[in-house]
């Protein structure tokens, strides 16, 4: 075990990790005046497994922060439509939010994520790229830094008040405190996507059937992202044929495959089939854990991104007041966590639901059909979907209102 003095930090905050979750992160607290270290193991630009799509409280996020017009300057399509199809019963339309259309985006991560980090180091935070963090370091039980390889391939140590893993759905910090898993439902579908040019989209368009679903939504350099959700047996059977296993897959949405005919694949498939739906214990002495890391589920639910922001939104302010004396620093963590968990609930459940893949639920066909004939109400439960409006309303007993609030 490695100790050293908690009173002779180095830094208030280490991040690791510095994409969605923790570059944020970092950049949130640097701006409250904390002296923070964000590691990073890639070098930027760089791509990762991801839904691409921003819902709504994600892009309210970045324009609260300063980066929404930085976003859209480098060209990431505006999506300002949403058409679903559950099985036959299908919606389409603007979705609406309690103050009017809301807007969403798709980007690639290679623009989005360098995007975050540049925008933690310009608020002060120390990035190191291409730094793998093997552990962290103890100090009368409570974690008070970290140990890993930099750049250079040099061994190094590095001290803190606080660790932050943002590092993932495998974290290292993660494992190397030994957080707890109270709830894991594990893996319940696989995923599939590629990107696609000459395969113009009009904002979001999903479709859902039973053992299969489809997103298509445009991103950076007029490609088209293509996602496949399909049970994980699908996938295995594929044999490492990936290409071709997605090719037939396709084959299941006529409609779609029709227009593919005439699009070109950009790139390789992506897959993934051990996506676990978790939530893991995310505090501890001298550490805590941010996005992905913290809480995992299935990408049929696209709120990845979203979550992470809001994740490091809620967690910045919970560090700032402990490490100002506003709160003691395990109660304001356990605060954020708390506040994670309950605002993730609803999310996380009608994810595990939706990536079973079976017949639509009779819940949420009556909304569709108690919707479809109304303008007003197909962009208020559209907005649910683009994360305008709370999930919970998909199956309250009131018709969705222009008025209700998230």
């Amino acid at each position: 075990m490695n100790t050293m003095a908690r009173n002779s930090a180095d830094y208030d905050v280490i991040v690791v990790g510095a994409r969605c979750a923790g570059a944020p992160t970092a950049m949130l607290l640097a701006r409250q005046g904390h002296s923070v270290l964000l590691l990073e193991r890639n070098r930027f630009p760089s791509d990762t497994l991801s839904t691409h799509w921003v819902l709504r409280p994600g892009v309210e996020r970045l324009a609260r922060w300063g980066l929404l017009d930085t976003l859209t300057a480098t060209g990431c399509p505006a999506l300002e439509r949403i058409s679903l199809d559950f099985d036959g019963l299908a919606l389409s339309g603007q979705p609406t939010g309690a103050d009017g259309p809301a807007i969403t985006y798709a980007p690639r991560r290679t623009v989005l994520d360098g995007l975050l980090a540049e925008a933690a180091t310009a608020a002060g935070a120390e990035l190191r790229e291409g730094t793998a963090v093997r552990g962290v370091l103890w100090e009368d039980g409570a974690v008070c830094g970290v140990v890993g390889q930099a750049a250079d391939g040099r061994e190094f140590t590095a001290r803190a008040r606080l660790v932050i893993g943002a590092d993932g759905r495998n974290s290292t910090i993660a494992r190397a405190v030994g957080a707890a898993v109270p709830v894991d439902r594990g893996p319940l579908a696989a995923t599939a996507y590629a990107y696609w040019e000459d395969l113009p989209v009009s904002g979001v368009e999903a479709s859902f059937q039973v053992g299969a679903g489809l997103s298509m939504w445009p991103t950076h350099g007029g490609r088209t992202v293509v996602s496949l959700t399909l049970r994980r047996e699908r996938l295995r059977a594929w044999g490492g044929q990936h290409a071709r296993g997605y090719r037939e897959q396709l084959e299941a949405f006529p409609a779609v495959a029709e227009r593919l005919r005439s699009a070109r694949p950009a790139g390789p498939v992506r897959t993934a089939a051990n996506l676990r739906n978790f939530y893991r214990q995310s505090h501890g002495p001298g550490w805590a854990l941010a996005g992905d890391a913290g809480h995992h589920k299935d990408p049929i639910a696209a709120r990845g991104i979203s979550d992470a922001f809001t994740d490091a939104e809620n967690l910045s302010g919970a560090v700032h007041d402990g490490l100002r004396g506003a709160l003691p620093l395990d109660r304001s963590l356990a605060r954020y966590q708390a506040r994670r968990d309950t605002g993730t609930a609803a999310a996380f459940a009608f994810a595990c639901r939706q990536s079973e893949l079976r017949s639509v639920d009779q819940d949420l066909a009556s909304r569709l059909r108690a919707a479809s004939d109304d303008p007003a109400a197909v962009g208020a439960l559209l907005g649910v979907f683009a994360g305008a409006r709370r999930l919970e309303e998909l199956f309250a007993g009131a018709p969705l209102r222009s008025a209700d609030t998230r």
